[in-house]
């Protein structure tokens, strides 16, 4: 036995304290997968490509456009930097996430599932879905503006039409992720080039967008409030689970330089595609910026301006800077709905699956979240039509602020834990580093929330017996709130994440000594397939 372990260093999955068992490594090689060359080459970043630009589409999703469209028509260029800012941090975040994947073989979703009791992992898995629908709203009414931009469909019609965007998923699955990761990208650059070419209409001045890039400024309280949201905006709940379980895909060799590869490759691809986002954000900033401060604009359009929306940006874009302004737009927005949908359902399957270790049919799933999302978007979008479905957005917004701890803390203890992480573990450096950008953002994302709450209460227009009652009911949530914050931040980690990596002296000789051969882990099948894993058989070492 101690031989076979010796031959074959490579992560063996922990089932825990319950029967769920976790998916094992799959033993068959299938022709389709991403092999890693057991080299030191640079080639080798090119077999890492693809998760980064699946995770950049949640920081350019509609969500994000509405919040970049307010600051620029309402503050020209002086919130660039906050864009800089949270799109470094968001690359910090989203390595860590990569990491995990990468040196336990488990996404987080399974962590959180092997770790927690039955009642805070179920709770986690229920914020964890309130949070993915959350996503799906602003990309589905994001989708049917764009629809309503480019062919005059009635923005409720939209709203079912994204529905057939399953049949779309449906028919990608079969392809496997490397296809999938090319479409994604593919529709990055096409978001990417319709805004550098609005750029061009807008011509707006560069040393000004240096300057607001590069020099921090936050001009009264409705500033501090658009930065509040920006930065709340630049992480998303589901793309930390999305990203931690997209790596697993790679079969990398299972040696120490091997791990180190594989991290060091993941972090600078997710820069790059980071780096595109970030671009395409400050883009739509400039654009905001350079047409709401024009001196040609009439009185409706200095009206937009004030209260600047998706809907309301296509028709000023066409007044101000030409028809084909407006319908790059609407194709840079439709490409970021559909995008946006694709990465947000395959997110939904993996927090499931971690969770629960529950496999539903692919169609089902997909179907599931679909309607969840429209749902609410058609019911708005009849009643109160397009203003009110931009109004659905913020909800959006505010909810996935709610939530975003529940995936950060556990992922910020986890990559700091020896435990979960072996020698790979964050370094005292890092923890503290990453743990004062968790605080930040989690701070901010609460004075957020408090603050528009208090905000409901004091110009509600409420009755006072009713600001009473809210009132008490709102805090004594927030305390409950800030009590599972305090819960998962206090927590010891107790399952250990057992693997066999090449650290120890006698197997990086042992590795060494290892003639033409590989030493490999195994990707795991359902994230290659994007399906839902087959339960299969854990080998046990000790009997062969």
């Amino acid at each position: 036995m101690a031989g076979l372990a010796s031959a074959q260093p490579q992560f063996i999955a922990s089932s825990g304290n319950r029967n769920l068992s976790d998916a094992p490594l799959i033993e068959n090689v299938e022709p389709d997968q991403i092999v890693v060359p057991d080299k030191n080459s640079w080639r080798n970043f090119f077999a890492y490509m693809g998760p980064g630009f699946l995770v950049s589409i949640a920081y350019i999703d509609p969500g994000n456009f509405e919040t970049d469209l307010q600051s620029g028509a309402q503050y020209k260029y002086e919130l660039l930097w906050i864009i800089l800012v949270a799109s470094c941090a968001a690359l910090i975040i989203q390595t860590l996430a990569a990491n995990l994947g990468v040196v336990t073989g488990k996404h987080l979703a399974e962590h959180c599932r092997t770790e927690y009791p039955r009642v805070p992992n179920f709770i986690l898995w229920v914020l964890a879905e309130i949070s993915i629908v959350a996503c799906d709203i602003p990309e589905v009414i994001g989708t049917a503006f764009a629809l309503n931009m480019l062919f005059k469909i009635p923005v409720w019609c939209g709203v079912l039409l994204t529905g057939l965007s399953t049949l779309m998923l449906l028919a990608l699955q079969q392809y496997g992720v490397r296809k999938l990761e090319f479409l994604i990208a593919f529709l990055v650059f096409t978001i990417a080039a319709c805004f550098f070419m609005e750029l061009g209409y807008a011509n707006p001045n560069p040393s000004e967008v240096l300057h607001g890039l590069f020099v921090p400024q936050l001009k009264g309280n409705g500033a501090t409030g658009l930065a509040i949201s920006l930065l709340g905006a630049m992480v998303m709940p589901h793309n930390l689970f999305l990203h931690s379980a997209l790596v697993l895909s790679r079969k990398i060799p299972r040696s120490v330089n091997g791990i180190k590869e594989a991290c060091r490759f993941y972090m600078i691809e997710s820069g790059f595609a980071l780096m595109v986002a970030f671009s395409i954000n400050v883009s739509v900033i400039s654009v905001s910026g350079a047409v709401c401060n024009s001196s040609n604009l009439n009185p409706d359009d200095q009206k937009n301006c004030q209260d600047l929306d998706l809907n309301k940006a296509s028709f000023l874009l066409k007044n101000v800077l030409g028809s084909w302004s407006s319908k790059l737009f609407a194709i840079a927005l439709l490409a970021s709905g559909q995008s946006s949908t694709i990465t947000g359902t395959y997110a939904g399957q993996y927090v499931m699956q971690g969770f629960l270790d529950l496999r539903l049919k692919p169609w089902l799933r997909n179907f599931l979240t679909r309607c969840l999302a429209i749902i609410p978007s058609l019911i708005v979008a009849i009643i109160g039509g397009s203003a009110e479905a931009g109004k659905l957005i913020i909800i959006a917004s505010m909810i996935l602020s709610f939530e975003l701890p529940f995936a950060l803390i556990p992922l910020l203890k986890f990559s700091s834990s020896k435990t979960k992480m072996g020698p790979y573990a964050n370094s005292i450096a890092i923890s503290a580093t990453t743990w004062f950008i968790g605080s930040l953002i989690m701070g901010i994302n609460m004075y957020y929330l408090a603050t528009t709450f208090v905000k409901l209460l004091l110009h509600g227009h409420l009755k006072v017996v009713a600001i009473v009652f809210y009132g008490i009911l709102g805090f004594s949530g927030m305390l409950v709130y800030l009590a599972a914050i305090a819960y998962l931040v206090l927590r010891q980690n107790k399952e250990a994440t057992h693997f066999l990596a090449l650290t120890a002296p006698e197997n990086r000789e042992m590795a060494n000594g290892l003639a033409g051969s590989s030493v490999y882990s195994l990707p795991r099948e359902d994230i290659i397939s994007m399906q839902l894993p087959q339960r299969r058989a854990t080998v046990d070492l000790t009997d062969e």
